[in-house]
């Protein structure tokens, strides 16, 4: 349980430094080259340099690594092996497709390892103008990112207790992560309602229009992180192109 309180965004690291409009501005760029670009060398590179962010989100241990990724590597081999078997396109597009499932989903790791939910709330409604409700549900939601873990421990813990386990079956494994996330399912929906409607209690949806008290600063560092993740895809981009693999979508290769 402490392993999943720890899934929490970690202060002082240096992403934490970045506004969070920017980070959100940079995997913008990074998701729009990804999904217009079909080859292997595009996201090879993307994901090559996001590897290098972990310690600046401060992800440094190898546990707190595998905590926070271990469902997009799931995914993204899921991917790359299905469309291995069922594709017609070879190994190399469907690791392709498998790195840009890594590529896609590294950013918003990195944003929610090092972002304090409440700087992002500020953020959206200072610089991007979103609606108080709408930050205030995005604020409520990453608040409850490590309950939902702390929950899939409780819930696999007592399974066990009861004697429900899997062995080394991996038919049995499936089934039971299956049940599990059912279970987690319900229990989010029941939240989200009741969260929903304490927040219509407080008066979110009064239409009164909101202060912000702490406010949200654009500084110079902000503007050159997104520059560094537009000369990132630039790059890759480049060398697809080099390479002689670059296959974007609206060519229709």
């Amino acid at each position: 349980m402490t392993a999943s309180l720890a899934l929490g965004p970690t202060p002082d690291v240096p992403l934490s430094r970045v506004n969070p409009v920017a980070q959100l501005t940079a995997i913008v760029v990074v998701t729009l080259v990804l999904l217009t670009s079909l080859d292997v060398v595009t996201p090879a590179v993307v994901v090559a340099v996001e590897l290098c962010l972990f310690p600046a989100a401060g992800l440094t241990h190898p546990r707190s690594v595998w905590l926070r990724t271990w469902p997009l590597l799931v995914g993204a081999t899921s991917v790359g092996l299905v469309n291995l078997w069922l594709g017609e396109s070879g190994a190399l597009a469907a690791l392709g497709l498998a790195l840009r499932v890594v590529g896609l989903a590294l950013p918003g790791v990195f944003l929610v390892a090092s972002t304090d939910p409440v700087r992002l709330a500020d953020a959206l409604t200072v610089h991007w103008r979103f609606p108080a409700r709408f930050a205030v549900g995005a604020l409520a939601a990453l608040r409850l990112v490590p309950l939902l873990v702390v929950e899939f421990e409780s819930v696999r813990l007592a399974r066990r207790t009861r004697g429900v386990q899997a062995g080394r079956n991996p038919v049995a494994r499936v089934r039971l992560l299956a049940g599990i996330g059912f279970t987690l399912l319900v229990g989010a929906v029941r939240r989200a309602s009741r969260l929903a409607t304490a927040m219509d209690a407080r008066g979110f949806d009064s239409g009164v229009v909101r202060t912000n008290a702490r406010g949200s600063v654009l500084r110079a560092r902000d503007g050159w992180f997104v520059l560094a993740a537009v000369l990132v895809c630039v790059v890759a981009v480049t060398a697809s192109v080099l390479a002689g693999t670059w296959d974007p979508v609206f060519v229709g290769g």
